[in-house]
């Protein structure tokens, strides 16, 4: 147990804000859980975990350094506002440059925000941001389209287990995993394919 840990979110960045050694760190520790989270969601979208971590730690480090209380939001909030974002424009860059660009966003994380992504629209307006009811159909075609074994890994992937851990708790190979992640990268990303044509038809 540190010497923050009893202190709220808002009273750390106020601290912070003074100058205070060791907060930054601390926040960062403390959320880079969240981060991981919000990662692995996206690398089924495109980009790799390691990198998405890393860009995401910007992110999150991006909303320390940003945030205010006088925002109509949370700190946490606004964190995973910032750690998308990151993600997102990673991920837009790096498909720009193999010349797939990517106009939709999901995420797929279980993370449950506490605001709309109203805000991350406003600063990316050239965006295709998904609502949440959208993306509440989208999760139950994936569930659909993929098979109980591989709704099962995607489960356990998003949770944060290796693909050791799966492996064990499947009774599978590390290979069996792998080859099952890949499957569903190609489902995640053909559905959310689908709907962005869709889109476009409509629009």
């Amino acid at each position: 147990m540190t010497r923050y840990d009893n202190l709220s979110d808002g009273e750390l960045l106020s601290r912070f804000r003074e100058g205070e050694p060791g907060i930054s760190d601390y926040l960062m520790e403390k959320y880079k859980e969240l981060v991981r989270k919000r990662a692995r969601a996206m690398y089924l979208i495109g980009g790799e975990t390691d990198d998405l971590i890393q860009e995401g730690m910007i992110g999150l480090f991006k909303a320390v350094r940003d945030y205010r209380e006088d925002k109509d939001t949370s700190f946490q909030t606004f964190a995973c506002l910032c750690i998308d974002r990151q993600l997102y424009n990673a991920i837009q860059n790096s498909n720009r440059q193999k010349h797939m660009p990517l106009n939709s966003y999901i995420s797929l994380s279980d993370e449950q925000d506490e605001s709309s992504l109203g805000e991350l629209w406003a600063e990316n307006p050239e965006s295709i941001i998904i609502d949440r009811e959208t993306t509440q159909a989208l999760e139950k075609e994936i569930q659909r389209m993929l098979s109980p074994m591989e709704n099962k890994v995607l489960d356990y992937f998003l949770r944060g287990y290796s693909y050791a851990h799966i492996a064990e708790l499947m009774g599978k190979s590390q290979k069996s995993i792998d080859n099952a992640l890949q499957r569903i990268r190609g489902k995640v990303k053909d559905c959310v394919e689908k709907y962005r044509k869709t889109e476009n038809v409509h629009s």
